[in-house]
């Protein structure tokens, strides 16, 4: 990244502090060209999901060759999510700018970093949430490619669309997956897929968890890390469908 695409960068990842800045490298013409993207996070402090209108909008610009972002505060290093996300975008070049407070009291440029993807997926326990990206259906993503060797098929899936009145996500398009819903009495059996209704005004399944066997669930809740709970209490309360992969 040469040092023209590198102060474009630089001034955005200023100009958007104490925000997350994002933005794309393309190719215009033979020459790459910084595109600024708007951070539309609900909390843009702490991490950035960027506007698909304007990575659409890049994509019409030219060929997309890089993912940028800023670490304002923090190291650049790659969260567990960011690499998640460089897994999942198809983009081969991910760059990271930190900022931080100068001798001065000003606020700079500390680090870069730039990765790539590796074939990373992240550890089933203790996952930071990110919706869309570490969420309960990536959880059960992971597990399939990790414990059983199934790609699943991912879905877009807007932060708080369980009470936009009219989404029913899990029911479009876990089944299409190659589940077969086996009904909400079933008996468990490991590995089967658990969709639960939450505090969902849609009136329907926004929650998913696998079962581990012995009244285990895995499962990610909305804001916390992933982990392991005992099955039963408002988990089993909210069951709506076990959903038993058939390949």
């Amino acid at each position: 990244m040469d040092e023209r695409i590198r102060a474009a960068i630089a001034d955005h990842a200023l100009a958007e502090h104490p925000r997350e800045a994002c933005g794309l490298v393309v190719v215009q013409d033979g020459h790459e060209t910084y595109v600024r993207c708007r951070n539309v996070a609900s909390t843009p402090s702490e991490h950035f999901v960027m506007s698909a209108e304007d990575y659409a909008r890049a994509e019409d610009l030219g060929e997309i060759v890089a993912v940028v972002h800023s670490h304002p505060g923090a190291p650049a290093r790659p969260s567990a999510a960011d690499v998640a996300m460089c897994e999942q975008s198809g983009v081969a070049r991910w760059a990271i700018v930190s900022l931080g407070v100068q001798a001065d009291g000003s606020i700079g440029i500390d680090d870069w970093c730039e990765f790539g993807p590796t074939g990373f997926i992240a550890p089933l326990l203790g996952r930071q949430f990110v919706h869309g990206v570490h969420d309960c259906y990536d959880l059960v993503r992971s597990y399939y490619q990790l414990e059983r060797g199934v790609t699943l098929p991912d879905f877009d899936r807007p932060d708080g669309w369980w009470a936009d009145g009219v989404s029913n996500l899990f029911l479009d398009n876990v089944q299409r997956a190659g589940f077969e819903d086996m009904g909400q009495t079933a008996d468990l059996k490991v590995g089967d897929v658990l969709l639960m209704q939450i505090r969902s005004k849609n009136g329907v399944p926004n929650h998913s968890g696998i079962y581990l066997g012995d009244n285990v669930l895995l499962h990610h809740m909305y804001g916390q890390l992933s982990g392991r709970t005992v099955w039963g209490g408002m988990w089993a309360h909210g069951l709506r469908n076990v959903l038993r992969y058939k390949g």
